[in-house]
C-alpha cells in the first residue's frame, strides 16, 4: 500500500500537534522498528485520547523527523472545557495577516491560518529527535467496518474544518509548507515576541477544541458500540427462529415419516392379502418423479438370495435401461425396496429381479410393469425417439462426412505426392533424352567455313548481341531479293525463336549479308537456316544440305548444371500442366455432377406434377414429421359422381408400424374440382401410400390406380427403404453383347435402379463372341451341372453391375454370335434352366426375376412349375416385352405366368393390347417408357466430339460438331441445316420414308448424312445403289454410310440440326432420345414411343404440358411420302426462318430429361406391386 493513499487520512489531532513546535517538520511512512524513542506533545496527545485507536490509520506508524531548537522552553496553558456555543475565557478573535516577508503557500492566496512559525536561531545547534507512533490496537471485526469520518462526523467551524483538511492533506502538502517555514527564522528577535504571544494564545485555543473533539469522538465511539449490540441482538434472534423453524420441519418429517411407515405397511399387508409380490408407493405414478418399489422376498422365487437387484428400463424396454440393488426394509414382513426415478419421457416402467446372477424374478416370464399417468403416450414417444434419432444421425452423417473428408483429403495428398515422384521420373528421362540430342548436335556443330556464314565476335555468352554474316551469292539463295534468318538454341527447343532480316554488307568482296542476333538465355547451341522471307511467307531455304546450321556457345554454363538445371524446368512444368489438367478435369467433374442432380430434381417435380389432373399434395414435395394436403381430382377417375370420397392412408408400402390409419372423407377443395384432406407424415416414413374408396366400409368402390396403389416418395425422413434384390436373366446387354434395345435396356435400367440403392445382379451366357475389354475383374466363379452337363460360372463388373456369366460346357454359345442359329430357341431355353438352378444352388433369394422378350420367357413358366416351391418362393416374375413381332406364342406363355408385365411404352402398350397373347392379361400389363444412359450420351463429356457442350452453349458446341463432321465425310463446309439419320434400315424403320426425306432434304438446300447397316442383303444393296447416285450428284451436301461406326454415331448426334426417324412402329425408340440430349430436333412419325416422346411445336402444346413437359420436334401421321414432307417441310423452314427461335428450341430440348431417372422410379413402383 502506498503512503500517499494513507496520508491523507491522517488523524486530525495528531497532524495538528505536530506541527505545534513550529519546526520544519518531514512526515514520511515508516514500517519497522526505532532504537531510540523519544515522546513529545504528539505521542502523549494522541496516547491520551482514546478516540484515536479508532483512526483509520490504527496500526500505521509514521516517522517523524523535527528540527527543533531547544534553547527555550515555553509552558503550555491548558484552557477549561467550555459549552460548545461559549468561547475560551480571554479569547479575542484575532485575524491572520501575513507578514510582509511571508511567502504565499502554492496554490493558494494566503498563508496558511492552521500552521504557525517559529523563529530558530540560526546560532543554535539544531539536534533532530525521532518521534514513531506506536501502534495502537487495532478495532473490533465490526468496528473496522465502521467508517469515522471526523471531518463529517464533528461539527466545527468552517475556519477549523479548513484547518483539519489542511493537516489530512498528506506529505506533499507539509513539505511545501515546511519549505516556506525556512524564511521565518530570519525574523528579529523583537518579532518574536508579540509572535510567541499570540501563539500562546492560538495554543490555548486549539488545546480547547482538542478536549471538545476527544468527547465528541466518545460520543460517537459509544454510538457505534450501541449499533454493535442491536445487530448482534438481531442475529441472535434470527438464529433462535432458525433453529425453531428446523425443529418443525424435524418434527414434521418424522412425523411423516412415521405416517408414510404406516401407510406402507398397510398396502404392503394388502398386497400380501391380494397374493401379489410386488407394489410401488406412491400409489399413482407421475413423469419426473422419484418412487419407491417394493419387493417382497419370501414369496418370490429370490426367496433365499442375500443380495436383490432391479433390472429395468421405460416404455416396453426401450427407453433408458436401470440396474438398482434393493435394501432390506425396516416395517418387516422381509420387504425389499429400493428408489426409481421416473423420466418425464416414460409412460410405463418395465422391469424383473434377479440376484445379481442367474436367479430371476420375472412374473412368470411376464415381467413386471408399472404405467405411468399424466405423461406422454406411445405415439407421442415414438416421435420422441425418432426425432433422437433424426438428430442422432444428423451427427453421425457429420461424423462420417468429416471422415471421409479427411480420408479424401489423405489420398489427395497420396496422389500428389505419387504424380509428383511420376512428374519427377519423367522429367530426369526427359532431359536425358534431350541432352543425348544435344550432345549429338554438338558434336556435328563444326567451325563454318568463312566464305559461307561466320559469326562475330568469335566468343561470346548467352545475352550476348553478336552479328551473323551470310555469302547469299555461294548458295541456294543466290537468286533470292531478301534474306532471313530462322533460328532458336539448343536443337530448337523452343521452337522459332531468332527471326531477322539480313542486311547488305557493303565494301566486301562476295555477296555478304549480316543480321544483329541476341543469344538467347541458357543457349548451348545456336540452330538457324537462312529464307528469302519471314515466316509463314517464305518459299525457298538454305537449311545446310538438310543439316540445318549450328554453333557452339564458346562461353556456356557447365554441362551437369545445366542438364540438372534443365531438369528442374521440366519438372515445373509437368507439374504445372498436371494440376492444370486435374483442376480442369475436377471441375468438369464437379459441374456433371451439378447438372446431373439438377437434372434428377427436375425429373422428380415432373414426376410428382405428371398425376396433378387426378391427384397432387401440397407441399408437393412430402416432407418427414411434417402435414401434408393431398388433393384429389374424382372426375377423372372410377369415382366420378360419388357423392363422397374417402382417404385410405399408410406409410412404407402399407407395412408402417402405425399400420393402416382411420378412412378420412375428403372435403370440397377450394379449386372446386378437387377434394382434399391432411395427413400428418411421420419421422420413419420413407413412402406414402395410399387409395380412394366411396365408402368408409371396405366394400364399394376403389381408386387403386389399377392395382399399383398410389404411392409418393416421403423426403427428410429417419428411415430408408430396404433394399430389394432385383436379377435380370437376359440374352443381351451393352456393350458387351448388345444386338438392339434390348442390351441397351438392361445395362441403363440395372445402373439407375442400383443409383436408387437396390441391389441388382445380371445372369448374361458366356458367348465366345463377348467384347471382354469391357469387362472390369473378370474371373472364374464356380462351377455346377445340370441338364446333363458341366456349367461353368464367371463373374466381373459392367459399368459397374455385376454379372454373372455362364458358360454351358456343351458348346450351346460357341457359336460365333448371339443370334441366328437354327437352335436359338433350344439354346436360349437351356440358358433359362440354367439360370435359375444357377439362383437356387447358390443360395440367392431375390425378390425380383425380371427377364425380356421372347428370349429369356421361359424364365417365368420355370421359375413358378419347377423352383417357386423348392427354395425360390420369395421371388417374383416381371417380363417385359421389347418388340411382339418376334416370338409371339414364347411371349404369350410368360405373359400368362409373370406377375407383372410391361412393354418399353405406354402408346405400345396401347397398340398392342388387342393381340391374343396379350389382351386376356392387360390388368398386369402396363407401358413404361425406355430411357437413355446420360453417362454414355453426355456432350458434356463425349469424347468424340471436338467441343464439349451443355444446354448454355448449345449453339457453339453444334457448329463446332457440324464442321468436323462434315470435314470427315467430305461434305461442303457450309451453314446450311443438317439431318441426321441413324438407325438399322429395316422395314420397320420405314426405309421407303427415308429415301423420299432424303431427296426432299436435297431439294431444300439441306445436307444429308446417313449412319446405319441393313441385316437383310437386298436392302443393304439398295441402299449402296443410293449412295453412288447421291454421292455422284449431291457430293457436297450428301453421305450415306453404310456401316456401324460408334465415334461417327455420336459426332452425327451433335452435328445434326435434325434427327429424322419415320419409323412404321417402334415400340419405345432411343433415337430421338439420344438426338434431344445432342440438342438435335427430332422429326418422328407418330407411333408407339415415338408418339410419347416427341411433342409437335405447332399441335402438342397440351399434351406436353399434361407430362409436365414443352413441345420439343416436328411429327406426322401416316406413312406416306405426304406426311413426312409436311414435317420435314415446316423443320427447314423454321431452320431457315427463325434461327433464335429454333437456337432456343435445341436449348430447351438439352434441359429436357430423357434417362432412366423417371422410368426407373415407375420400375420400382412395378416390382412393389408384384411383391404385394
Amino acid at each position: 500500500m502506498e503512503a500517499s493513499s494513507l496520508q491523507v487520512n491522517s488523524p486530525v489531532c495528531c497532524g495538528r500537534i505536530a506541527l505545534r513546535d513550529k519546526t520544519l517538520v518531514k512526515i514520511k511512512p515508516f514500517i519497522g522498528s526505532h532504537p531510540s524513542r523519544r515522546t513529545n506533545l504528539c505521542s502523549k496527545f494522541t496516547q491520551s485520547c482514546s478516540w484515536y485507536k479508532y483512526s483509520v490509520i490504527a496500526g500505521f506508524s509514521r516517522q517523524i523527523i523535527a528540527s527543533s531548537d531547544f534553547s527555550r522552553r515555553r509552558r503550555y496553558k491548558v484552557s477549561t472545557p467550555r459549552a460548545n456555543d461559549s468561547a475560551p475565557k480571554g479569547f479575542k478573535p484575532k485575524l491572520n495577516s501575513p507578514r510582509k516577508d511571508q511567502k504565499p503557500i502554492e496554490g493558494k492566496e494566503g498563508p496558511n491560518p492552521s500552521i504557525s512559525t517559529e523563529v530558530v536561531n540560526p546560532t543554535l545547534k539544531e539536534s533532530k529527535t525521532e518521534v514513531k507512533v506506536e501502534k495502537v490496537p487495532e478495532f473490533s471485526q465490526r468496528a473496522e467496518n465502521v467508517n469515522i469520518d471526523v471531518l463529517d462526523a464533528i461539527s466545527v467551524s468552517g475556519s477549523q474544518k479548513s484547518k483539519l483538511e489542511a493537516i489530512t492533506n498528506g506529505d506533499n502538502q507539509i513539505e511545501k509548507l515546511s519549505s516556506g517555514n525556512d524564511d521565518d527564522a530570519k525574523y528579529d528577535d523583537d518579532d518574536d515576541d508579540d509572535e510567541e504571544e499570540e501563539e500562546e494564545e492560538e495554543e490555548e485555543e486549539e488545546a480547547s477544541r482538542m478536549l471538545k473533539l476527544e468527547m465528541e469522538a466518545k460520543l460517537l465511539k459509544q454510538k457505534v458500540e450501541e449499533q454493535e449490540r442491536i445487530i448482534k441482538q438481531k442475529m441472535e434472534d434470527e438464529e433462535k427462529l432458525r433453529k425453531q423453524k428446523m425443529e418443525e420441519e424435524l418434527r414434521k418429517k418424522e412425523m411423516e415419516a412415521k405416517l408414510r411407515i404406516q401407510e406402507l405397511k398397510s398396502i404392503a399387508t394388502e398386497t400380501l392379502v391380494k397374493g401379489e409380490k410386488i407394489f410401488y408407493y406412491p400409489k399413482i405414478v407421475t413423469p419426473d418423479q422419484d418412487i419407491e418399489i417394493f419387493l417382497n422376498r419370501t414369496v418370490s422365487s429370490l426367496y433365499e438370495a442375500s443380495e436383490i437387484l432391479i433390472m429395468g428400463a421405460f416404455n416396453d424396454w426401450r427407453y433408458k435401461s436401470f440396474t438398482v440393488k434393493l435394501e432390506k426394509t425396516n416395517f418387516g414382513m422381509d420387504w425389499w425396496s429400493c428408489r426409481i426415478h421416473v423420466p418425464k419421457e416414460a409412460y410405463k416402467i418395465n422391469f424383473v429381479f434377479f440376484n445379481g446372477k442367474d436367479l430371476y424374478e420375472n412374473n412368470e416370464m411376464k415381467d413386471f410393469c408399472i404405467d405411468v399417468e399424466g405423461g406422454m403416450d406411445v405415439y407421442e414417444f415414438e416421435e420422441l425417439m425418432l426425432e433422437e434419432k433424426r438428430r442422432e444421425l444428423e451427427r453421425l452423417a457429420k461424423e462420417e462426412y468429416e471422415r471421409e473428408k479427411q480420408a479424401e483429403e489423405q489420398r489427395r495428398i497420396e496422389e500428389e505426392k505419387a504424380a509428383s515422384e511420376a512428374d519427377r521420373l519423367q522429367a530426369k528421362n526427359e532431359a536425358e533424352r534431350r541432352r543425348g540430342i544435344l550432345e549429338e548436335q554438338l558434336q556435328k556443330a563444326v567451325k563454318f567455313d568463312d566464305n559461307v556464314c561466320y559469326i562475330e565476335p568469335s566468343e561470346f555468352k548467352e545475352e550476348d548481341m553478336v552479328r551473323l554474316y551470310y555469302n547469299k551469292g555461294v548458295g541456294p539463295l543466290a537468286n533470292a531479293k531478301d534474306v532471313w534468318i530462322h533460328g532458336g538454341y539448343n536443337n530448337w527447343k523452343d521452337g522459332l525463336s531468332i527471326v531477322e532480316k539480313l542486311e547488305k554488307l557493303e565494301g566486301k568482296v562476295g555477296d555478304w549479308w549480316y543480321a544483329n542476333v541476341v543469344v538467347p538465355n541458357r543457349s548451348l547451341v545456336l540452330d538457324w537456316v537462312f529464307a528469302d522471307g519471314p515466316p509463314q511467307h517464305s518459299t525457298m531455304y538454305d537449311n545446310n544440305n538438310r543439316k540445318d546450321f549450328h554453333a557452339i556457345v564458346p562461353i556456356s554454363i557447365p554441362r551437369d548444371l545445366f542438364w540438372a538445371e534443365e531438369e528442374h524446368e521440366i519438372y515445373k512444368k509437368l507439374q504445372t500442366e498436371r494440376r492444370i489438367r486435374e483442376e480442369e478435369i475436377r471441375a468438369k467433374a464437379e459441374k456433371t455432377a451439378r447438372m446431373k442432380a439438377e437434372t434428377k430434381e427436375r425429373t422428380m417435380k415432373t414426376f410428382l406434377l405428371s398425376q396433378k389432373n387426378i391427384v397432387y399434395t401440397d407441399p408437393l414435395e412430402v416432407q418427414a414429421g411434417g402435414l401434408v394436403t393431398v388433393l384429389y381430382n374424382p372426375a377423372n377417375t372410377v369415382l366420378n359422381g360419388k357423392p363422397e370420397v374417402w382417404f385410405r392412408c399408410s406409410f412404407n408400402r402399407w407395412t408402417h408400424r402405425m399400420g393402416l390409419l382411420p378412412p378420412q372423407k375428403m372435403l370440397p377443395a377450394d379449386n372446386g374440382t378437387h377434394v382434399k384432406t391432411s395427413v400428418k407424415v411421420p419421422l420413419d416414413a420413407y413412402v406414402m401410400d395410399f387409395v380412394f374408396s366411396e365408402k368408409e366400409t371396405d366394400d364399394g368402390v376403389f381408386d387403386n390406380k389399377n392395382g399399383m396403389d398410389y404411392h409418393l416418395p416421403v423426403s427428410g425422413g429417419i428411415a430408408k427403404e430396404p433394399p430389394m434384390h432385383i436379377v435380370h436373366i437376359s440374352v443381351e446387354m451393352a456393350p458387351i453383347a448388345k444386338v438392339g434395345g434390348l442390351g441397351d435396356v438392361v445395362t441403363s435400367l440395372s445402373r439407375a435402379v442400383q443409383d436408387l440403392n437396390h441391389n441388382v445382379d445380371i445372369i448374361l451366357p458366356k458367348y465366345d463372341c463377348l467384347n471382354l475389354s469391357n469387362v472390369k475383374d473378370l474371373g472364374f466363379h464356380k462351377s455346377y451341372s445340370w441338364g446333363g452337363t458341366e456349367i461353368k460360372v464367371w463373374f466381373g463388373k459392367v459399368e459397374g453391375l455385376s454379372v454373372y456369366f455362364l458358360e454351358p460346357q456343351n458348346g450351346l454359345f460357341w457359336k460365333g454370335c448371339i443370334y441366328g442359329c437354327n437352335n436359338d430357341g433350344e439354346r436360349f431355353g437351356f440358358f433359362c434352366h440354367a439360370a435359375l438352378e444357377f439362383l437356387l444352388q447358390s443360395g440367392f433369394h431375390p425378390d425380383v426375376i425380371h427377364c425380356h422378350d421372347w428370349s429369356s420367357a421361359p424364365v417365368a413358366w420355370l421359375f413358378k412349375e419347377n423352383y417357386t416351391h423348392y427354395g425360390l418362393s420369395k421371388a417374383r416374375i416381371v417380363f417385359t416385352i421389347h418388340n411382339l413381332e418376334f416370338g409371339a406364342p414364347l411371349i404369350g406363355k410368360a405373359m400368362q405366368y409373370a406377375d407383372k408385365a410391361t412393354t418399353v411404352s405406354p402408346t405400345y402398350s396401347r397398340e398392342v393390347s388387342g393381340n391374343p397373347v396379350i389382351a386376356p392379361h392387360l390388368y398386369k400389363f402396363h407401358g413404361i417408357l425406355n430411357g437413355i444412359d446420360p453417362d454414355i450420351w453426355d456432350p458434356f463429356n463425349d469424347k468424340f466430339l471436338p467441343v464439349s457442350y451443355t444446354s448454355e452453349n448449345v449453339v457453339e458446341g453444334k457448329k463446332a460438331a457440324k464442321e468436323a463432321l462434315q470435314q470427315r465425310v467430305g461434305l461442303k463446309r457450309a451453314d446450311l441445316p443438317l439431318i441426321g439419320i441413324i438407325t438399322r434400315l429395316t422395314h420397320q424403320k420405314g426405309i421407303h420414308l427415308i429415301k423420299h426425306a432424303i431427296w426432299r432434304a436435297l431439294d431444300r438446300g439441306s445436307q444429308v448424312v446417313l449412319l446405319g447397316s441393313a441385316p437383310d442383303p437386298r436392302i443393304q444393296n439398295d441402299f449402296v445403289n443410293l449412295a453412288s447416285q447421291l454421292h455422284s450428284t449431291h457430293h457436297d451436301r450428301a453421305r450415306l454410310c453404310l456401316t456401324y461406326d460408334e465415334p461417327l454415331s455420336h459426332l452425327i448426334y451433335a452435328a445434326s440440326d435434325f434427327i429424322l426417324v419415320p419409323s412404321i412402329f417402334e415400340p419405345c425408340g432411343l433415337t430421338q432420345l439420344t438426338a434431344m440430349r445432342y440438342g438435335s430436333i427430332p422429326i418422328v412419325r407418330k407411333t408407339g414411343g415415338l408418339y410419347d416422346t416427341v411433342f409437335d411445336v405447332e399441335h402438342d402444346k397440351e399434351r406436353a404440358q399434361s407430362q409436365g413437359l414443352v413441345p420439343n420436334g416436328f411429327n406426322f401421321e401416316g406413312a406416306d411420302a405426304a406426311g413426312v414432307d409436311y414435317a420435314v417441310n415446316r423443320a427447314i423452314s423454321a431452320w431457315y426462318e427463325s434461327r433464335d427461335w429454333f437456337n432456343t428450341l435445341c436449348k430447351v430440348v438439352m434441359e429436357q430429361d430423357w434417362s432412366w431417372n423417371r422410368p426407373a422410379l415407375d420400375y420400382l413402383e412395378l416390382y412393389h406391386a408384384a411383391r404385394k
